[in-house]
């Protein structure tokens, strides 16, 4: 990506094993993330352009001396973090603050060079030809941020849940919620598409309205008190204001959509109503390990938001129907 809209399929040199502990990935499925979309519309101009890309899966090739759990062939997942599963972060689940560790930037592409690969990669047992790609691919990124935001979220049997956005991760969040045991689960999205799959993921009720008109629906189907979750996957200040307001008191506010605002409310309507404030980045191994046997098995289906496939070569392609609102995800096929 070069700037504002400027996305370039270009030749780079191979992804190859720079130290003891890195594995080569063939890349078998990447795709676009809402979050590529930020830069997209926003990156400063670059000569030198960066790359892009946080989400893979794939086929091992190549592995450094001291990479003891993963072999050649090993069809692996990659969440967007790695990490060297060890250290005090990892040992208490929260890989993405590993001490050793970073994030992907360069998955849409052929292959990719995998730091940690022990720590980071976790095997599953299908072919290439596998119709359970897309929804493998969703364990990447998408599927475990929407369950880390209803984990956070203190999500369980017989809560009340507002997801905000209808993207990927929050259609995603719906179906973790459901899996979570939540007994009313209010969307809010205007995109119908995507809020039909919403309700077959899970949603009790979907809410198009935004702003005010929005809040007081939302508020409506909540008998006046608001949801004990609200799990905002948008990431803009408008959707963290709307989280405050069709929240509980005493409830959870969750955020993963990547914050595009430095400042926000945080003050005594936060603090008088006892309400807590959580959330951030859900590339935690355990979660992969936790939903892989219901993605194997068919109990859930988190794929189903794959709408569009493009080659490599069409990546920008990809992209721009994305930011078009006229693609919900894109899967890429190198």
């Amino acid at each position: 990506m070069y700037g504002p809209g400027d996305v370039r399929v270009e030749d780079v040199p191979d992804a190859r094993i720079e130290a003891p502990t890195d594995a080569v990935v063939r890349v078998v499925r990447a795709c676009v993330c809402g979050s590529d979309l930020h830069p997209y519309h926003s990156m400063g101009a670059s000569a030198e352009g960066s790359t892009m890309g946080h989400e893979f899966i794939g086929v091992v090739e190549e592995v450094g001396s001291d990479v003891a759990t993963i072999a050649r062939g090993d069809f692996v997942i990659a969440p967007f973090a790695y990490f060297d599963n060890t250290c005090e972060f990892c040992r208490a689940g929260l890989t993405t603050s590993c001490v050793h560790g970073g994030f992907f930037s360069t998955a849409q592409a052929e292959a990719v060079r995998v730091p940690l690969a022990d720590g980071t990669l976790v095997t599953a047992p299908v072919g290439e030809d596998s119709a359970l790609l897309p929804s493998l691919l969703t364990l990447s990124d998408v599927l475990i941020t929407g369950h880390h935001a209803a984990v956070r979220g203190q999500v369980r049997a017989g809560s009340s849940v507002t997801v905000i956005g209808d993207g990927a991760v929050g259609l995603l969040a719906v179906l973790s919620a459901k899996r979570l045991g939540a007994e009313q689960i209010v969307l809010m999205g205007r995109h119908q598409a995507r809020t039909d799959l919403g309700r077959e993921f899970g949603a009790t009720d979907v809410v198009a309205e935004r702003g005010e008109k929005g809040i007081a629906k939302v508020l409506e189907l909540t008998g006046g008190r608001g949801t004990s979750a609200v799990l905002e996957c948008v990431g803009h200040l408008p959707a963290y204001e709307q989280a405050l307001a069709v929240v509980r008191a005493g409830g959870v506010i969750s955020r993963v959509g990547v914050p595009q605002y430095d400042q926000g409310p945080v003050g005594f309507d936060l603090f008088g109503r006892n309400l807590t404030l959580t959330g951030g980045p859900g590339a935690q191994r355990s979660y992969i390990e936790e939903l892989l046997p219901e993605v194997l098995d068919g109990r859930i289906e988190p794929g189903r938001v794959f709408d569009r496939t493009v080659g490599l070569d069409e990546t920008p392609e990809g992209y721009r129907l994305m930011d078009e609102r006229t693609a919900l995800k894109v899967l890429v096929r190198p």
